[in-house]
């Protein structure tokens, strides 16, 4: 299946895989909480992390459709974006074209419902590892890899370090250290779980973790720069964010085209390892290219 189709084909899974989460793990929470779950979690995305992961076991020939233990990444990534929008952080209006869960549900019901998701999401991967066949052990390290990559030495981390560099010049070290940690964690982790989904070697998660780190700090890159370059109606959410919190950005310290080139460099560099350890599938370099020509 070309690489697009396969993209369009997961992306309907995934959402159906999402589905399925609401339906199983939200039966015993308040309603209004389960309700901006849901909204948080089926609205429009990407589902790129999802898609990386089920890109990373097929190329290490593990389960095509590990939709579910996918689906457990979507729940972390909403997770972030539902407290990242609160007005104690970022606060913003909208999110994937629709105003944001706080705006929708009001502040305590969206803090209730961000709690809540993590371990939901934990408790759904450990599930769906296991229905994979993994063992408890291995399925114990696929939580582990994705509530590390969510919390104080991960995103949660990395969000804290963001907060504190508002209106603080940052160096390109500095920077790329809060990006690694804030959006490149996750995205890291995606893929790391679809080669553990796989029982890949250790050769070959080396490779998937190199090109996970990569693309995922060229995914902030190209964030930084859609963030002066696109409008609101294209990204889905408020252009010129970044601005007005006074952020240290890529654009901002190299250039619009200076930090365009950044995560292209990332890019061919993410490809060129897996291309090494005979690992790049289609899907996985168009995947990356997307990264950095996206318009949202």
């Amino acid at each position: 299946m070309p690489a697009v189709s396969q993209f369009a084909a997961d992306r309907v899974a995934v959402q159906r895989a999402l589905d399925t989460f609401c339906a199983r793990w939200l039966n015993h929470l308040s309603p209004r909480t389960a309700e901006a779950i849901r909204y948080a979690l089926l609205g429009e995305g990407k589902r790129l992390r999802a898609i990386l992961l089920l890109e990373a076991s097929r190329a290490c020939g593990g389960p095509a459709d590990a939709f579910e233990l996918a689906a457990a990444v979507e729940v972390v990534h909403a997770y972030s974006l539902v407290h990242d929008d609160l007005p104690c952080m970022d606060d913003d209006d909208v999110r994937r074209g629709r105003p944001t869960v706080h705006r929708a549900y009001g502040v305590e019901v969206a803090t209730a419902a961000g709690l809540a998701m993590v371990p939901l999401a934990a408790q759904s991967a450990y599930h769906a590892a296991r229905a994979l066949g993994l063992s408890a052990p291995e399925s114990g390290e696929v939580v582990r890899t994705l509530m590390q990559a969510s919390g104080g030495g991960g995103m949660i981390g990395g969000q804290l370090l963001d907060l504190e560099a508002e209106g603080v010049h940052l160096t390109l070290d500095a920077m790329e250290r809060v990006h690694r940690l804030k959006t490149g964690a996750l995205i890291a982790a995606s893929v790391m779980v679809g080669a553990q989904a796989a029982r890949a070697s250790e050769v070959r998660r080396r490779a998937l973790a190199h090109y996970g780190a990569a693309i995922g700090l060229a995914f902030q890159i190209a964030d930084d720069v859609l963030d002066v370059t696109a409008t609101t109606d294209e990204l889905g959410k408020t252009a010129g964010r970044d601005l007005a919190l006074a952020k240290s950005t890529y654009p901002a310290l190299l250039g619009v085209e200076g930090a365009i080139e950044r995560a292209t460099a990332l890019v061919e560099q993410a490809c060129g390892v897996l291309a090494a350890e005979g690992l790049l599938t289609p899907t996985l370099e168009q995947l990356a290219r997307y990264i950095v020509e996206r318009r949202n």
